[in-house]
């Protein structure tokens, strides 16, 4: 009797994950993939709603750089087409991770042409490129830190500190072969590094407009509006303290429930996606 339900919640998540007008299918998993099946950073990126968190978590800590910001704000359709850059990053993640190798080669190449056409100067003179590996280690710090605690709170809360530095060796795989600089192996790396890049770290009245591009984003539908409201709390609950604070934001004051509630959600689609090919959506 559950059969109707689960297909309905199925092809709602994927039609959010993929541009159905556009052909889009979901990325089928591959035992000839950059990691290989059981390894940690599958079982990370695997769960739906934890990665839908924490990317919108990672996407508003990665533009608190200046540089970052600009290559997005000045050289994307994020103003027109949020929803579409949330769904490339999406895939970029699902091929590189699960796709089979030779398509998450092509993936990597494609960004790394993409970047060598990002360039420019700040308000305040200073030059900036999407080439730069120091800048693109801050994107990727930025973003695996995100992605890992949000696995941590709504799927493996006792995950060991092993795993959690696995994750970080795996995931910068990925970042090394888009020629970032330095990239962490563990999670204590991974700490140290955003602390040395705190100071790079601007809030002004671009990154309020960008955080409020993100958090007030449209809907497409009511019946979507409480999910949607409650994931941008749940990202803004998992945020690194300080990302929150230089945004202007304050944890959810009902924040316990805030996380039942996502962890509800998780648990749901979960289900739904028990027993399909593919596991991962996008």
């Amino acid at each position: 009797m559950f059969a109707p339900v689960r297909r309905a919640l199925v092809r709602q998540v994927r039609a959010t994950f993929n541009d159905q007008a556009k052909g889009e299918k979901p990325v089928p998993a591959s035992d000839d993939a950059l990691f290989p099946p059981g390894s940690v950073i599958r079982r990370v990126h695997g769960d739906v709603t934890s990665m839908m968190v924490g990317g919108i978590a990672a996407l508003l800590t990665q533009m608190l750089h200046p540089k970052a910001l600009a290559g997005v704000w000045d050289h994307s359709d994020v103003h027109d087409d949020l929803l579409g850059r949330l769904r490339r990053t999406a895939r970029f993640i699902a091929v590189t991770t699960y796709g089979h190798r030779d398509k998450a080669e092509a993936a990597i190449a494609k960004v790394k042409a993409i970047h060598e056409q990002v360039s420019g100067t700040l308000p305040d003179g200073t030059e900036y490129r999407a080439t730069d590996p120091h800048l693109l280690a801050w994107v990727h710090v930025a973003g695996a830190i995100n992605f890992l605690d949000g696995w941590r709170r709504y799927a493996e809360p006792r995950m060991s500190r092993a795993d959690q530095d696995t994750y970080f060796a795996e995931s910068g795989e990925v970042a090394r072969l888009l020629d970032a600089d330095p990239v962490p192996r563990t999670r204590a790396q991974a700490e140290n590094l955003i602390r040395e890049f705190r100071s790079e770290l601007r809030s002004d009245q671009r990154t309020r407009a960008f955080r409020d591009l993100v958090l007030k984003s449209p809907v497409k539908s009511v019946a979507e509006a409480p999910v949607q409201r409650l994931l941008m709390n749940a990202a803004v609950d998992l945020m690194p303290a300080f990302a929150r604070n230089m945004h202007g934001l304050s944890r959810p004051l009902i924040s316990p429930f805030v996380r039942g509630a996502t962890y509800g959600v998780a648990q749901t689609i979960r289900w739904a996606f028990a027993g399909e090919h593919y596991r991962k959506p996008h």
